[in-house]
């Protein structure tokens, strides 16, 4: 077979490989960008079920840090059509109480006897972070309790996040949080807890953008479309079989071949080392044998006819600690455009009742309107789960929960599962990585992405297609890689440094 030459070769067409090819053609450099999946989108990609129902591969948004990448998905999407601007209305469903996220800030929801236990851990942890200002936790259960203490800790902390991440919070790491978790302020929580109020929205996504059409993928879909389709190798013959991380080529399914100069690889960096040969590899797959963690992710999405109940018309996604449902967050997803479920006069049949023991009486199809919700479920060795029953599972979790009635008429259903869902900060991620990425970067592969650079904190869209970016300036120009290097600095100021045109 061929064998094509080039000097910078992309493995992966999801937000980070689209970064980098975006870059490339914007600074006029040849590249080749290569996916085995038949569309542009990677874990950002959105799939549709028979009936007509999107389903996003997980819990997407879009808010940015960076000037750069408003630019690029602005110009693949540049109506005003193109886009739902929405604020986020989030809760967490506590002791049978939607509590308003984030659940640290908003205790004066709960219970009294739960306000007193978290009161009182807040308390203490205020007064052990006085009495040892120069402590730093190690572990993230450490940092828990040392900004919440126990109350807040049992209550949702552990619970919520052993669901999110199928690992126990003491055997992850803690400089990972940055703004992904809010810590409390003592004062603001007691003050609001005599007075009975909430507090208000909190983090970077209080307010985001969401496609009208096809869904999330729709985006990536609409920057490939600005790439040059000669350099997209998009489909199954265009799987990356082996790398000859030496010679500096590599072979496809098809049996072609690619010599590059350079090698972007955005697939998991422990699959890039099963396939890869190089002198010093065994050393680097040890270590991420060692250091890397990863949980599986199971995306589950129901279609309803009717209207959602009122309980939940608005909010957006929702966090579940407690085990009366197997899914850690739903997202409503009909909520983000109305695109995102067929139309009121598009017929359906009845599959069931969200309650199966209730008979279906009517087997006819009829008309909507629908409406959606979509789940996530994690899965480890430490956190198994039962695929056969997941699908009713998760229904059922859904009636305990209030996110819909026995009654509802479920009228499509969508279930998928993703080995690598989420690149888990563990306690020997920093070692590993530490080990893994300059030696590969010393053959000329840069490994990027969510599981290509394994860095959670820097893991979303925004993220990702930036690491690509500033992985093509570091190789054409030697640029730093901040997005990478020090997610800390870029996620707490505007990135306005470079633009796209």
């Amino acid at each position: 077979m061929a064998t094509t030459e080039i000097d910078t070769l992309i493995i992966g067409a999801g937000p980070t490989g689209l970064g980098a090819a975006k870059r490339l053609q914007q600074l006029n450099a040849p590249y080749l960008l290569v996916d085995s999946a038949p569309e542009a989108g990677g874990l950002a990609s959105t799939d549709v079920t028979p009936e007509g129902f999107l389903f996003d591969v997980g819990g997407h948004v879009i808010f940015s840090h960076y000037a750069y990448f408003d630019d690029c998905i602005n110009e693949a999407l540049p109506g005003k059509d193109d886009w739902y601007t929405h604020e986020r209305v989030s809760y967490v469903k506590s002791r049978g109480f939607w509590v308003p996220y984030p659940y640290q800030n908003n205790i004066s929801v709960i219970p009294v006897e739960d306000q007193a236990k978290a009161v009182d851990g807040l308390i203490d942890a205020a007064l052990t972070r006085a009495r040892t200002p120069d402590v730093k936790p190690k572990t993230f259960d450490e940092w828990i309790v040392r900004q919440m203490g126990e109350g807040i800790a049992d209550l949702f902390m552990r619970p919520y996040n052993f669901k999110v991440w199928a690992v126990p919070t003491n055997l992850m790491q803690c400089s990972w949080l940055g703004e992904r978790v809010a810590a409390p302020n003592l004062k603001l929580v007691v003050q609001n807890v005599l007075h009975k109020r909430t507090a208000g929205n909190w983090g970077p996504n209080a307010t985001f953008r969401f496609p009208a059409r096809d869904g999330t993928g729709g985006i990536w879909k609409a920057v490939a479309r600005t790439l040059s389709p000669n350099a997209l190798r998009l489909g199954s013959g265009n799987a990356v079989t082996a790398v000859d991380g030496v010679g500096k080529v590599a072979k496809l399914a098809d049996g072609s071949s690619i010599k590059y100069k350079h090698l972007i690889s955005t697939m998991p960096v422990d699959h890039l080392l099963d396939i890869v040969t190089l002198p010093n590899v065994e050393p680097l797959k040890k270590a991420a044998k060692e250091g890397l963690v990863f949980s599986s992710t199971h995306v589950v999405g129901v279609g309803f006819r009717g209207a959602p109940p009122e309980d939940i018309k608005g909010m957006c996604w929702l966090y579940f600690p407690e085990d009366d449902c197997p899914f850690y967050r739903c997202t409503v997803f009909s909520l983000y455009s109305p695109y995102n479920v067929p139309d009121k006069s598009k017929k359906t049949a009845t599959i069931q009742h969200a309650d199966p023991s209730i008979a279906v009486k009517d087997k006819s199809e009829r008309e909507g309107p629908y409406w959606s919700l979509m789940f996530e479920v994690s899965e480890s060795h430490l956190k198994p789960v039962d695929q056969a029953s997941l699908m009713a599972d998760t229904i059922q979790g859904a009636i305990n929960t209030g996110l819909c009635r026995a009654e509802d008429e479920v009228v499509s259903t969508y279930h998928r599962r993703f080995d690598h869902g989420y690149p888990t900060p563990s306690l020997g991620r920093e070692d590993a990585l530490k080990v893994v990425l300059p030696g590969l970067r010393d053959a000329d592969i840069l490994s990027r992405g969510r599981f290509g650079s394994w860095r959670y904190e820097v893991g979303n869209q925004d993220h990702s297609f930036m690491l690509g970016v500033e992985a093509v300036d570091n190789v054409l120009f030697g640029g730093l890689e901040m997005t990478l290097t020090s997610p800390d600095y870029v996620n707490g100021r505007a990135n306005t440094e470079r633009r796209l045109k």
